[in-house]
């Protein structure tokens, strides 16, 4: 063969090994692009809470929350109480979680739930907008909250769940690049009729 048809056919050669590396760089590209949103939706993981220490021990059980609804993002969880360990509150899997220490139903204070931002627990609450409707209830009543403030903030600024001379509800879940933020929803209580629960 010819020197310069030789030469023609390593670069020939060359051009389609560099177009075969770009092609297979881009599919995995696609693939991350496509697969990676779904892996943090499904593994995003709520970091131990951090207490505030301002707040004091829950006084009274029975008003403790058991259930919150939030009809306009379509979240329906179940609430359980959350112990401190360590300086931190407990973060359930399957659950939504009520800080202990902070304030309960029907009392001035700062009521704090908080879930991972996964499927069936507070993935919604991204939705989440001004004067939403929040039902919270405890095993006898319901009791109703108005979304008055959403913002993100770093998880180590805690003053977002600090006590409050006034009545308010504090729901707080992971947001952001890799679950680097914290998605907080203020909400304010409302009477809307009569405060009954419903039957689950």
């Amino acid at each position: 063969m010819p020197k310069k048809k030789l030469k023609q056919s390593k670069k020939t050669a060359k051009l389609q090994l560099r177009d075969k590396t770009i092609g297979i760089f881009f599919v995995f590209l696609s693939l991350f692009i496509l697969l990676f949103p779904s892996y943090l939706k499904h593994n995003s993981k709520l970091n131990p809470v951090k207490v505030n220490f301002e707040l004091k021990e829950s006084q009274d059980k029975e008003l403790i929350p058991d259930r919150i609804i939030l009809p306009d993002v379509n979240i329906n969880v179940i609430v359980k109480e959350a112990k401190i360990e360590k300086g931190y509150w407990q973060v359930f899997d399957n659950t939504a979680s009520y800080g202990q220490g902070s304030a309960v139903l029907n009392e001035k204070g700062n009521m704090v739930i908080f879930a991972h931002a996964r499927e069936g627990l507070f993935y919604n609450l991204k939705d989440i907008k001004e004067n939403d409707l929040v039902f919270v209830y405890n095993k006898k009543q319901r009791f109703t909250y108005k979304v008055k403030k959403i913002k993100s903030v770093y998880p180590n600024e805690t003053n977002v769940i600090a006590p409050t001379k006034n009545e308010i509800l504090t729901l707080y879940t992971c947001t952001g690049f890799y679950d680097e933020k914290r998605l907080v929803v203020v909400a304010k209580p409302v009477l809307l009729g009569s405060e009954i629960p419903l039957t689950f």
